[in-house]
C-alpha cells in the first residue's frame, strides 16, 4: 500500500497541472476574440496571434522613462476596463515572452504612456502607433474598444507614420508552379492602395504597380510582405501538396 502514494502524488501533480492550464487557456479566450499584432524595433514581429480582450490591470513601471526625466510610472496598478487595444496588449504579454517586459507610465493626466514591449523602446524619433483594422483610432489605446474578430496593431514607428502592409495569398499553392500574391498599403487613415515595390517571400520580383507579383514554392511556406519603412505585414500561410508551415 505505502508504494502507490508517489502514484497518487504524481496524479494529483499532474491534475494540478492540467488544470492550471486549463485555466490560462480559458483567461486567454475570455472577451471578445481579436487579432493582434505586435511589430517592434526594426519591424520586429513580436507577436501576432488571436486573444481574448477584456478587463486587465498592469503596474505602471518606474522603468518607463523614455519621455524623459519623471515620466516614469508610480508603482501602481492601473485597472484597464473593459475590451481595449491597450489591454490586449496587456493580456497578451501575460501569455507571450516576447512583449516583456512591459513598460507603461501613468505619469501623464491625458492617459497611459506606452515606452517599452519586449525590448523594443520608444524614444524622440520612434513610438507606438495604434492601428485598429487598419485605421489609427487617434485615441489612446486604453479608451479604444475592441470588437470581436478586429485587427489590432501595435507598431513602434517614426513620424510621419509609415504604411501598414497586408498580404493576401492562396491557401494552397502546387509544388514548383507560379501563383499570384498581392499586397495592398494602408494608410494612417484606413485608405487602400496597391504596394509598389514590395518583397514578398519566395518572390523573384518586387509587386508591380498593381500590387501583385508571382511566387513559387517548393513546399509549404509562411509568407510575409516588406518594403522600406513600412510595416510588414501579417503572415500568410502557403500549403503545398497537403502540407502547411508550422506556426
Amino acid at each position: 500500500m505505502p508504494r502507490l502514494v508517489p502514484y497518487r502524488l504524481a496524479a494529483a501533480c499532474a491534475l494540478a497541472l492540467i488544470l492550471a492550464l486549463s485555466l490560462a487557456a480559458g483567461a486567454a479566450a475570455k472577451g471578445p476574440v481579436a487579432d493582434l499584432r505586435v511589430v517592434g524595433k526594426g519591424g520586429k514581429v513580436l507577436a501576432e496571434d488571436s486573444f481574448g480582450a477584456f478587463t486587465a490591470t498592469v503596474k505602471a513601471s518606474p522603468k518607463a522613462t523614455c519621455f524623459g526625466p519623471g515620466t516614469g510610472g508610480s508603482g501602481k496598478e492601473v485597472t484597464l476596463k473593459g475590451p481595449t487595444a491597450l489591454g490586449m496588449l496587456v493580456q497578451a504579454a501575460r501569455f507571450t515572452a516576447a512583449l516583456k517586459p512591459l513598460l507603461i507610465t501613468d505619469a501623464f493626466d491625458f492617459g497611459l504612456g506606452i515606452c517599452g514591449v519586449g525590448g523594443s523602446v520608444a524614444s524622440s524619433k520612434a513610438s507606438w502607433y495604434l492601428k485598429v483594422n487598419h485605421e489609427n483610432p487617434e485615441l489612446g489605446g486604453e479608451v479604444v474598444k475592441v470588437k470581436k474578430g478586429d485587427e489590432v496593431l501595435w507598431a513602434l514607428v517614426s513620424f510621419p507614420y509609415p504604411d501598414e502592409l497586408v498580404l493576401s495569398a492562396p491557401d494552397e499553392a502546387t509544388a514548383g508552379e507560379p501563383f499570384t500574391v498581392r499586397v495592398f498599403a494602408y494608410d494612417d487613415k484606413g485608405k487602400r492602395k496597391p504596394a509598389v515595390g514590395a518583397q514578398v517571400t519566395g518572390a523573384a520580383n518586387p509587386t508591380s504597380a498593381d500590387g501583385r507579383t508571382t511566387v513559387v514554392l517548393k513546399k509549404a511556406a509562411n509568407l510575409a510582405a516588406r518594403h522600406g519603412t513600412d510595416i510588414p505585414s501579417a503572415v500568410e500561410a502557403v500549403c503545398v501538396g497537403g502540407k502547411c508551415p508550422r506556426g
